[in-house]
């Protein structure tokens, strides 16, 4: 497998270095930490992580991680396990309670796209959609009345200061998971915030503070 290297340090003194597609690898905490806008199956940082694994060297996330993480059931209930408060699940063919989040699971479902239905037209149209015309199951969170859903990027398991509410959800989805850039979607009912997803996160999205701390990270800088 090839992989074409980057020097984290050269990419964190230059923010430029942040660009579509870029790949990271850090040596932090004991381990090769790889840091991708995108980690699923047969990409190049799947890939990457793949030949550290085969080659017998630590490294973050592991290929079950990402495959997992991506699988809104799967992500759910893993998270669960762990003591994480995540959203009430479950799968379906056509049947979905009002209102409720709905995520595709077919093969080319991504979570980033979720649609959020409150009457049956509007469901009976994501549903045939996300379902190829009922080929496939999907997956849907009973939303209550009071539900307010918000997305928040973590880095290595810290958030801005935009997500004061996610901060704990964050570092334990990290510790789980392990991986260094990632989307959080959050229903929150007060002060209750509840894991609804994880997807991936495009370099594009990030505000100067979510840089600014990705940078840090790249450059191994010690007061983090």
């Amino acid at each position: 497998m090839s992989l074409k290297k980057q020097s984290p340090r050269t990419a964190a003194r230059k923010e430029a270095g942040i660009v579509r597609d870029a790949l990271f690898e850090v040596w932090r905490d004991h381990a090769w930490h790889v840091v991708s806008e995108d980690y699923s199956y047969k990409t190049e940082s799947y890939y990457s992580i793949l030949r550290h694994e085969m080659e017998g060297r630590p490294v973050r996330p592991s290929s079950a991680a990402v495959l997992d993480a991506y699988i809104v059931p799967v992500c759910l209930e893993r998270a669960r396990l762990a003591g994480i408060p995540v959203c009430d699940w479950a799968i379906s063919q056509g049947y979905t309670p009002l209102p409720s989040i709905i995520y595709g699971l077919n093969y080319f479902a991504t979570t980033s796209d979720y649609a959020v239905v409150s009457d049956n037209d509007k469901a009976k149209e994501v549903i045939k959609h996300v379902t190829n015309k009922g080929k496939y199951p999907f997956c849907y969170q009973k939303l209550e009345d009071d539900a307010e859903i918000k997305s928040c990027i973590a880095i290595f398991g810290r958030t801005s200061d935009g997500c004061p509410g996610s901060a704990a959800i964050a570092q334990q989805v990290y510790d789980l998971f392990a991986i260094p850039l990632v989307t959080l979607t959050i229903v929150e009912y007060g002060n209750r915030p509840l894991l609804s997803s994880l997807s991936p996160t495009k370099y594009c999205r990030l505000s100067e503070e979510d840089r600014s701390l990705l940078s840090a990270y790249l450059a191994q800088q010690e007061f983090l």
